[in-house]
This record gives structure tokens, C-alpha cells and sequence, in this order.
């Protein structure tokens, strides 16, 4: 029940003026498999050997050519570099146990002045927490693999070979777009000359989270990331790839679906604060689709439409603080309190007053409200992306129904009370003919980078087998013949 100061009429009233305000942010189903269809035809263009150019969905090649069969094994290090921090790892792939044990791992803070910066000096910052941890873990004289995840969009030229496309997620660095930053990072460790590593396979943080769940989960075949920023990849059938040579087989693609959008093509769904969010962002016009969906706007979307109830008299009697009025002040993760059932009235009263605001009970419940639509559009956004991806498999395969495992992680889809509930109702709704388990990923981004440099590693050594196999064939043949 709303506070009794206001009658039912000034309530009725009062909701249906609310309503306006939040219509634009709740798209329909229709709307939605409209969403879905484009995003479609996009991936297509972004897969074309001449189309891609222009695609705002890259479609980018791994070179990640199968998932785990249980029987990978060995240590890897483990690099994992996607936003402010970034992490080492030291990771253990045990065959016998089907299981991918961290061993030990170290979190590396980014400066922001670095974020901005040259970006000799962030490889070499990264070289040194990667030497400080490998010293300190006394694992100098070993020289380990390295899978390195890089969660931003990246051209792929090889397993080891990926050429910076464009920062994202705040991050300006000069001197690394258009470069390899497996070079760059291989540069910077010879810069130090106190240790060594092996060979190095480049992930991206989707595929990371895909093999990672692949080695417990064999049908996993779909990665997704909902955090700070957001990302898919899948396995393609390599006849699609028009890009990289061979007909056979599959290849895992980055679908970088976060630029989804970026050719204007989600105006009609986009809103004033969506738009406002892009123009203040350090690259506008640059991932409209992760803007609308991922952890490090959501906040930011929802305290722009606060500040636009508070201006026009619907919120805190129609007084801002300045905390309110401060770009970044209301963070993603305050949105959680807000939603959960679980989270007590007190904590809610803790968020507004830190913000500085004056409210009463019924500011609480619209400030809810407001969490919950921006929420909810993000997930079902999220889930017709997905039911994209899952429509397009099932259809490659010429399936009448896909049984396939999703790969997730994200904060965004792990602290969020509803998220996966919604994102998952929806896209059931998007491809009905696609059964899909949702498995969260244990570490994504360490494991599954040690994963895929475990893959790597396998299918090297089974190509080196087959070759040798096939010469002793030759030469069983010619002693026939002597014979």
C-alpha cells in the first residue's frame, strides 16, 4: 500500500504519469523477435569475406577450432585483462579428474591514468605483476603456456595473433589499436628479461567462458558475458566462415554482438537516456547495444531517468541532490537492493540517504520501479541476442530441435536477483525449438583461457600424430611393395 498522504485518484493518477515515462523501455515480444531477426542478418554480414567491413556485428574468428573432450592436461598460466583489474592465475588441467583446479591466482589494480595512457606503459605494468606473481609462486625455470584473455574487440589472425580493432569499456591506450597485443605483451616481457613463457593462445573472455564450461559440459557450445560490458560467441560451421580458408569442421566466433546497433539500426528502440548515455560515454556512437544492456551503463541509465522524474516533480518532491546530479553516482550494483526481495527496507533507506536525497516510501517504490523496467530490458534484450545465436545453430545443423548448454558469466547475471530468471523466460518464448541449459561459469575467463591453450596444445599434438601415422603408412606401403 502507498503512503496515506496521497488518495487512490492522486495514485491512479500519479501511475499512469509514471508510465509514460518507463512505455518506452518495455518492448513487446514482437518487438523483440524483430530485435532478434536483425541481430541475425547482421551476424551473416559480419561473417561475408567482403561484407564484414561494414558489419557493426564483427563476427571475428577465434581459430578455436574445437571444444574440450576431457582429455586435456598440463599447467598453464593464465592472463585475464578486461577492465580495471586484471588477473594472473596459475591453473591445473587434470584429466583423470575431469577438472580444471586453480592453483593460485593474483589480482593487478589499472590505474586510470593508464587506462588513458601510452600503451607501452600499461603492457609493461602487466609484464610485471605477470613476473611479480610468477617469482613469488616459484614458478621461475618452468616455462609455462600462457592463455591470455583480452576482453575487447580484437581481429584474429592466428590462435596467438589478434589485432586490437578498437578500446572499449573506458579504456584509451595509444599506440595499441591496429597492433598485436600478443607482440605488445611478448615485447613487454622481453623488455624485463627475468623470465620466460611458452607458447600463447589469445581468448576472449566469451570463449573463455564457453571452454571453461565445455570441459564439465561436452555440449557446450555457446559463451555469453553480462558484466561491465557485454559478449557472445558460438560454434559456426566453417563453410560459413567466408573469411578463413577450409569447408570442415567448426571454428568458435566472436560475435562482438556488443556493436550491435552501431550502423543506427536500434534507433527505434533506443531512448532519450539511452542516447544521452552514448553521447557522454568515451565512444560515442560506438557499442549502442552493450550501452543499452551491460553493467556499466545500467546504473547510469537509471539515475538519468531519477534525475528527469525529479525535474518534473515525480521524485523526492522534486528536489535533486547534488550526488544525484553527479554522472557514474548510481552504480549498477545499486540497482540490486532495489529488486531483491531478500534486501530489507533499511538498506534501501542506507542507498537514498547516501545519495543525499529526501524521501518517503512512495520515492522508494518508483526508484524500484525504475530499477526493475531498466532491468528487465536489458534482459530481454539480452535473450533476443541469444535466441539469435541459438535460431542460427539450429538452423545451420537443418535441426527440427537443438539441445545446447550456454556458458555464462557476468556480474550483471550472477548479483542480479532476477536477470536470469527474465533472460531465460524470454528467450524460451524467441526459440521455442531450442532446449538451452544455462550453466554459470566457474572462473571463465582463467580456466577457460587455460582451456583453450590446453585445445590448442591436443589438436597440435593429434595433427603431429596424424602426420607421423600417415608417413609410416608410405613406408609400410613401399616394403609391401618390396615384398
Amino acid at each position: 500500500m502507498l503512503t496515506s498522504f496521497r488518495s487512490n485518484l492522486e495514485t491512479r493518477k500519479y501511475s499512469k504519469a509514471l508510465q509514460g515515462y518507463l512505455e518506452p523501455f518495455q518492448l513487446s515480444l514482437e518487438k523483440l523477435q524483430e530485435v532478434s531477426h536483425r541481430l541475425r542478418r547482421d551476424m551473416t554480414r559480419g561473417l561475408g569475406k567482403h561484407s564484414h567491413h561494414n558489419a557493426p556485428v564483427k563476427m571475428l574468428p577465434t581459430f578455436v577450432r574445437a571444444t574440450p573432450d576431457g582429455t586435456e592436461k598440463g599447467d598453464f598460466l593464465a592472463l585475464d585483462l578486461g577492465g580495471t583489474h586484471f588477473r594472473v592465475l596459475h591453473v591445473r588441467v587434470v584429466e583423470e579428474e575431469q577438472k580444471v583446479l586453480k592453483m593460485d591466482s593474483q589480482i593487478c589494480t589499472i590505474p586510470t591514468d593508464m587506462m588513458l595512457g601510452p600503451g607501452q606503459q600499461l603492457f609493461d605494468h602487466i609484464a610485471a605483476c605477470l613476473g611479480d606473481f610468477i617469482s613469488s609462486r616459484n614458478l621461475k625455470g618452468q616455462t609455462l603456456p600462457l592463455g591470455f584473455t583480452f576482453s575487447f574487440p580484437c581481429e584474429q589472425k592466428e590462435i596467438d595473433k589478434s589485432i586490437l580493432i578498437r578500446w572499449t569499456k573506458g579504456f584509451k591506450c595509444s599506440g595499441v589499436e591496429g597492433e598485436d597485443v600478443v607482440k605488445l605483451l611478448k615485447e613487454a616481457i622481453q623488455r624485463r628479461g627475468d623470465y620466460e613463457i611458452g607458447t600463447v593462445a589469445m581468448v576472449n573472455d566469451t570463449v573463455g567462458t564457453m571452454m571453461s564450461c565445455g570441459y564439465r559440459d561436452q555440449s557446450c557450445e555457446i559463451g555469453m558475458i553480462i558484466g561491465t560490458g557485454t559478449n557472445a560467441c558460438y560454434m559456426e560451421e566453417m563453410k560459413n566462415v567466408k573469411r578463413v580458408e577450409g569447408e570442415d569442421g567448426r571454428m568458435c566466433i566472436n560475435t562482438e554482438w556488443g556493436g550491435f546497433g552501431d550502423d543506427g539500426s536500434l534507433k527505434d528502440i533506443q531512448t532519450t537516456f539511452d542516447v544521452m548515455v552514448d553521447e557522454a560515454s568515451v565512444n560515442p556512437g560506438v557499442h549502442i547495444f552493450e550501452k543499452m544492456i551491460s553493467g556499466m551503463y545500467l546504473g547510469e541509465i537509471v539515475r538519468l531517468l531519477l534525475v528527469k522524474l525529479t525535474e518534473d516533480k515525480f521524485l523526492f518532491s522534486g528536489q535533486a541532490s547534488e550526488t544525484l546530479l553527479m554522472p557514474g553516482s548510481f552504480e549498477t550494483n545499486v540497482i540490486y537492493p532495489f529488486i531483491s526481495a531478500e534486501h530489507s527496507l533499511e538498506n534501501v533507506e542506507h542507498i537514498l540517504t547516501k545519495l543525499g536525497l529526501k524521501w518517503d516510501e512512495v520515492d522508494a517504490r518508483v526508484v524500484r520501479v525504475c530499477c526493475d523496467t531498466i532491468s528487465s530490458r536489458s534482459a530481454r534484450l539480452c535473450a533476443a541476442a541469444l535466441a539469435a545465436i541459438t535460431n542460427r545453430i539450429r538452423n545451420n545443423r537443418k535441426l527440427g530441435h537443438l539441445k545446447t548448454t550456454v556458458g555464462v558469466d557476468g556480474t550483471v547475471y550472477k548479483k542480479h536477483p532476477n536477470f536470469g530468471e527474465e533472460l531465460q523466460a524470454t528467450v524460451r518464448l524467441l526459440a521455442p525449438a531450442c532446449h538451452i541449459t544455462f550453466m554459470v561459469s566457474e572462473d571463465g575467463s582463467g580456466k577457460g583461457a587455460a582451456m583453450v591453450t590446453a585445445v590448442a596444445q591436443r589438436l597440435a599434438r593429434q595433427s603431429r600424430l596424424l602426420e607421423d601415422s600417415e608417413g609410416e603408412d608410405e613406408e609400410e606401403e613401399e616394403e609391401d611393395e618390396n615384398n
